[in-house]
């Protein structure tokens, strides 16, 4: 699903990270799929709007909120329309990054 809506993205590679397969974008990390979900990075400024987006939650490690990264549901994910606005939101953020 996710490899799918990112084929035609240029400087995207594959990962194993986080218990799940990431998505890099020129060397950062956009998206990881994982067991139930997935994880986006989207950054602080877009993070209030990607939470308005049902299935999308804070993400947290060690329950340590991650700023501006998010979690999603299954069902998030299975919804075409709100995981290509959660996943552009990353795109915008991780490509105006500095390739790594």
């Amino acid at each position: 699903m996710m490899r799918d809506a990112l084929a035609n993205t240029d400087g995207i590679a594959e990962k194993k990270m986080f218990g799940g397969l990431c998505f890099m974008l020129n060397g950062n990390m956009l998206c990881c799929a994982h067991k139930n979900g997935a994880m986006f990075r989207v950054g602080k400024a877009n993070e209030a709007a990607a939470l308005a987006v049902e299935g999308v939650s804070p993400k947290a490690f060690n329950s340590k909120k991650m700023g501006g990264m998010l979690d999603v549901s299954d069902e998030l994910l299975a919804d075409e329309k709100r995981h290509a606005r959660v996943l552009n939101m990353a795109l915008e953020f991780v490509g105006a990054l500095p390739p790594k």
